[in-house]
């Protein structure tokens, strides 16, 4: 494994944290990975900190990132690793590793603030929201360019916005895919967009 490939080092310890914790089963496993800092009573109860109290009183500030290591289900796992494989090599490879990983940082960082905005829940994780600002990134760098850049089809953008459309509207919850944490992925989509744009900016005025 070539160590500068970042994307394959998220899909291993995504699976890693996955096996250990038997896919968030065992909370002591993933609680350094939340996004507020939990807070466990005697009696076993779960609470979690305030965002000021996790990130301004405790300087968690890895926290910010790190819920998209987490997962829940070996579907959730299985869907985003693969989509990491195959889209950010792609991505590595003509972008490079410093755009890549700059892109999964930025991207999970508003997928998961947003989430955590919007959401009711204090509980979430997973890769969704970094597919998501692949997949918005790509669309505009493939906009600028007008050709299928990273071998995506137009057809596989269309099918991820009415995914998460299904998603705002409850139907997948319907269907028997569980929670899905809708707001990261349109926080994560929203990140792409604007990655995407930033690095058409910086590179039009090179």
């Amino acid at each position: 494994m070539n160590i500068k490939n970042f994307h394959v080092p998220i899909i291993l310890i995504s699976i890693v944290i996955a096996i250990i914790s038997s896919f968030g089963s065992y909370f002591g496993i993933i609680e350094f990975l939340t996004f507020l800092k939990p807070d466990i009573t005697l009696n076993s109860y779960i609470s979690f900190l305030s965002f000021e109290e996790t990130f301004f009183d405790q300087n968690e500030w890895w926290r910010l990132i790190t819920p998209m290591l987490i997962h829940f289900s070996f579907a959730h796992l299985a869907f985003n690793c693969l989509w990491i494989y195959i889209l950010g090599q792609k991505i590595e490879l003509y972008d490079g590793h410093f755009k890549f990983i700059a892109l999964v940082i930025f991207s999970s960082l508003l997928a998961n603030y947003t989430q955590h905005i919007f959401s009711e829940s204090s509980l979430f994780g997973g890769l969704s929201g970094v597919i998501y600002g692949m997949f918005g990134y790509c669309m505009i760098i493939e906009l600028e360019t007008k050709n299928e850049r990273y071998g995506l089809p137009p057809a596989i953008y269309l099918f991820m916005l009415i995914w998460m459309l299904l998603g705002f509207l409850g139907v997948l919850t319907i269907f028997g895919f569980g929670n899905i944490a809708n707001y990261a992925h349109l926080g994560g989509l929203v990140g792409g967009l604007i990655f995407g744009m930033v690095t058409k900016w910086i590179t039009v005025i090179r």
